[in-house]
């Protein structure tokens, strides 16, 4: 039977110990409990189930292939990602899990995040079933990256959204349906594939690329073809994009202990949050240093 609402996430075997800690944050504040599904690459399934050992068995989750995700798509080739950058076919994997037609809505969470506090369903759809969505025009980070002298934030953000806006031409402001987690539709996800792919002859697996995300092709199709009431909210988690961005919050006093106030969770963003990496890292212990020290620099910054 289809469920109204699930949670899911996508993961690879780097970010095995960050779904693990995820997993234990779900296992405390998933109110309603609300299933949870995990897909990896086949090859990645038992490694997963090592990295959790013993503790995965109290966890409550479903583990689906990523290879079956990809099958969903009559129109995509199985091997359609081998060739596409891993950061990119994992985010087209996620914006695919609603042909496997387990839920009518679910929450996409990413490895790198956690729970803070009790969650249920009424926290992602309405009284009459439909989702909230996260939508807005993201001034609160703009504001930050300008006082704080990362310019270049706001014009790049800006700038891909226009990209995105413009390919269904719609006028008017910017929207952005991040950060995650999201709050996705299958409808609306049905409505940009059968409006404006298939017309096109392409699927997602062509139009999704560094420059054009899966986000805003989310949020243009809603705009666009409404599948759904638009419902907006503001994010439901915490993000920290950047490193500087975080040490700046904590200088002001920012704890997980507050931010329950007004968020369900916390991401601490995997590119820079490093020591929760499985495995050996590729870098070479030269580049790792001077990572270090840059970053070490940007501390120092946000006192300035």
């Amino acid at each position: 039977m289809t469920q109204s609402m699930v949670l899911y996430c996508k993961s690879y075997r780097r970010d095995f110990l960050r779904v693990k800690r995820l997993l234990i944050s779900l296992q405390k504040h998933n109110r309603d409990q609300l299933p949870f599904y995990i897909s990896t690459p086949t090859a990645d399934r038992e490694l997963l189930l090592e990295v959790l050992g013993k503790d995965g068995q109290s966890f409550s989750f479903t583990w689906i292939a990523d290879e079956a995700i990809i099958a969903a798509n009559p129109r995509a080739s199985k091997d359609v990602q081998l060739d596409m950058p891993g950061g990119l076919s994992q985010a087209i994997i996620k914006a695919e899990f609603w042909r496997l037609g387990l839920a009518d809505n679910y929450l996409c969470i990413d490895s790198d995040s956690i729970f803070i506090r009790d969650f249920g369903k009424t926290d992602f759809l309405a009284s009459d079933g439909y989702p909230y969505t996260v939508l807005h025009q993201n001034k609160e980070l703009f504001q930050l990256a300008t006082n704080r002298g990362y310019t270049k934030v706001e014009s790049n953000l800006r700038e891909e959204a226009m990209r995105v806006q413009q390919l269904f031409g719609r006028e008017g402001p910017q929207y952005y349906c991040a950060p995650a987690p999201f709050i996705w539709s299958a409808k609306v996800w049905q409505s940009l594939d059968e409006q404006y792919l298939m017309p096109k002859g392409i699927t997602l697996w062509d139009a999704v690329t560094p420059e054009y995300p899966e986000t805003l092709f989310y949020g243009e199709a809603l705009l666009n073809f409404q599948a759904i009431p638009i419902r907006m909210i503001e994010p439901l988690f915490r993000i920290y994009h950047y490193d500087w961005q975080y040490y700046t919050a904590q200088r002001l006093g920012e704890t997980e202990a507050k931010l329950k106030q007004n968020f369900l969770g916390v991401i601490y963003q995997s590119n820079w949050e490093v020591e929760l990496d499985y495995g050996v890292g590729n870098k070479s212990l030269p580049s790792r240093l001077l990572k270090s020290v840059k970053r070490f620099l940007r501390y120092i910054k946000s006192y300035f």
